[in-house]
């Protein structure tokens, strides 16, 4: 059972600049998602960051949810929150993919997202990941959406230019013209 393992956790970041997440949720669950909010809550304060929440019909609204929000607002990152359990059909499968692939889609083009949709067999696997006091499952979401923009911060701060040049830009600086391939 993961609950008993033990899991190194990195600490949080530190921000020099104010940080602001958008919590974005799918509701289905209520107490699931409360539990997974309150510990996103506390996780963003614990850095020093402030937060917006807002509801979405289901998990698989919350990454067009998350894509709006990014085109449209000022938020550095997002936390994904939501819980689907298997059911009798294969709508689960649906589900937990599709939420999950278009997250990362959205990840990979550069959006700060930390995933806490829970895809889980049995309503207490929920509560136990849910539950700020157990597996914390929102807080590891918030965690993940702060380091991510840590990252961005410190990588978008760096100059360009480093690195190699090709030798036609090479010549051209020596005034000798430039090399044509």
């Amino acid at each position: 059972m993961a609950s008993s393992q033990e899991h190194y956790t990195l600490p949080l970041p530190e921000f020099e600049r104010p940080v602001k997440l958008l919590i974005v949720v799918a509701p289905y669950y209520r107490a699931i998602a409360d539990d997974m909010i309150a510990g996103a809550k506390a996780c963003i304060k614990a850095a020093g960051g402030s937060w917006d929440i807002v509801d979405v019909p289901g998990a698989l609204e919350v990454p067009t949810a998350i894509r709006i929000a990014d085109r449209q607002s000022n938020f550095d990152g997002y936390v994904a929150l939501g819980c689907v359990i298997r059911g009798e059909t294969t709508h689960y499968d649906t589900v937990c993919n599709d939420s999950s692939r278009a997250l990362q889609l959205l990840g990979l083009d550069g959006v700060c997202i930390g995933n806490g949709i829970l895809t889980v067999e049995t309503m207490k696997q929920a509560q136990v990941r849910a539950d700020p006091a157990d597996q914390n499952k929102g807080g590891g979401a918030a965690a993940a959406a702060l380091h991510l923009i840590a990252l961005t911060r410190k990588w978008g701060d760096a100059k360009k230019g480093v690195g190699f040049q090709p030798d036609s830009i090479l010549i051209a600086d020596k005034g000798e013209g430039t090399k044509n391939a």
